[in-house]
């Protein structure tokens, strides 16, 4: 009879063992799907918020590019129209030496404005990369938190 009492007492504490067991491994369970649920819906915003960065980044450069188009096609006209001015005064002049001064006196003026406008449209260009990439690098910085959140 003792013996059918341990081994009752033994049946029980192995029961309750086997349960114990099951409910952590239930719990452990919950508690990564939860944590999984939360992480995906952490990486569906996250793509959201970076989707929205890259269209903003596109907008902007898209918006720089024009700009430096309306630029080059301005300075293109200013330029003509400078070329054609200079061929007028060229075909007015009386002699050779006027002909020449003329010719260089544009030169030089063309020489100077276009070395003007190119560093007009490079600083033009570094303020849209810089413009068009800062949506990107504020997704690189969330990106950055985040996993230094998850590495926590």
């Amino acid at each position: 009879m003792a013996t059918a009492s341990k081994t009752k007492k033994t049946e029980t504490n192995g029961a309750e063992a086997v349960e114990t067991v099951l409910k952590n491994v239930a719990e452990s369970l919950k508690e990564g799907f939860e944590k999984f649920g939360h992480s995906y819906e952490q990486v569906i915003a996250f793509n959201k918020d970076t989707a929205e960065a890259v269209m903003e980044s596109a907008t902007k450069a898209s918006r720089g590019v024009e700009t430096i188009n309306s630029e080059v096609i301005s300075y293109s006209r200013q330029t003509v129209e400078e070329g054609i001015a200079a061929t007028k005064a060229m075909l007015a002049a009386k002699t050779l030496q006027d002909v020449l001064e003329c010719q260089s006196r544009f030169t030089k003026a063309a020489f100077e404005t276009y070395v003007e406008e190119m560093t007009k449209v490079r600083e033009m260009a570094l303020d849209i990369a810089k413009t068009a990439s800062a949506p990107l690098q504020a997704r690189m910085s969330a990106l950055s938190e985040l996993v230094q959140k998850q590495a926590a």
